[in-house]
């Protein structure tokens, strides 16, 4: 996406005031454009597939379909087309972070969030970046691990250099962090990244720290 480009923006959420307030927040952006708003899942999921947005803004709990289970229909494996799917839920409901990063979510944001957070979210997942903080994805993701069934030869074809960067991905760090702990530039950390999620089919960072915690990397 370029810097001119406008970023075409779905609001999800079942109570109209919060709905209200985000298209308020993202409308006033000169780069965002609010093109639909719709109050359940299944709408959500309609819509998404008519309108094609750059970015769905996701709640989790909504009447007739649920957030996550919409997520997985817009963005999950086998998707053809996965949506960039941003979803909002509070931080005493962490587990349903767990359960949307899997569906294919990008990132997750608080919906207590300053509207700054929630103008720059919306920018990070369509620009194709994974919205949690390392330490998020250490909070979130590790609370979870027990959850997660170990795959047998999880990383053939990965380089050992690779499994090192993706060990350190899944531990929270940040490239900068792991270029440190490794000894190589930021820009050979993005390089071995971007090698890891195509020899693995995954979509994101986040994608690639589940992949690690299900994968018993971790």
């Amino acid at each position: 996406m370029s810097a001119a480009a406008v970023i075409r923006v779905l609001i999800c959420d079942d109570q109209e005031l919060v709905r209200a307030g985000y298209a308020t927040i993202l409308a006033a952006q000169p780069d965002m454009a609010v093109v639909g708003e719709v109050g359940d899942g299944r709408a959500a999921v309609s819509e998404t597939q008519r309108l094609h947005p750059d970015v769905v803004v996701m709640d989790v709990r909504m009447p007739v379909l649920g957030g996550i289970e919409a997520t997985a229909l817009l963005a999950g494996p086998g998707v053809p087309d996965p949506a960039k799917v941003l979803v909002v839920t509070t931080f005493n409901l962490d587990e349903y972070v767990y359960d949307a990063l899997r569906a294919g979510a990008s990132g997750f944001l608080l919906k207590d969030a300053r509207p700054a957070d929630l103008i720059a979210a919306v920018r990070t997942v369509a620009a194709g970046e994974s919205l949690l903080s390392p330490a998020v994805t250490r909070q979130l993701i590790g609370r979870f691990a027990d959850r997660i069934r170990p795959q047998a030869n999880p990383v053939d074809g990965l380089a050992p250099r690779e499994i090192e960067v993706l060990k350190l991905l899944a531990a929270g760090l940040s490239n900068a962090e792991i270029a440190a702990g490794l000894v190589i530039s930021p820009e050979t950390v993005k390089t071995h990244v971007s090698r890891i999620l195509a020899k693995l089919g995954l979509r994101d960072r986040v994608q690639a720290v589940v992949f690690a915690y299900r994968s018993g990397l971790c």
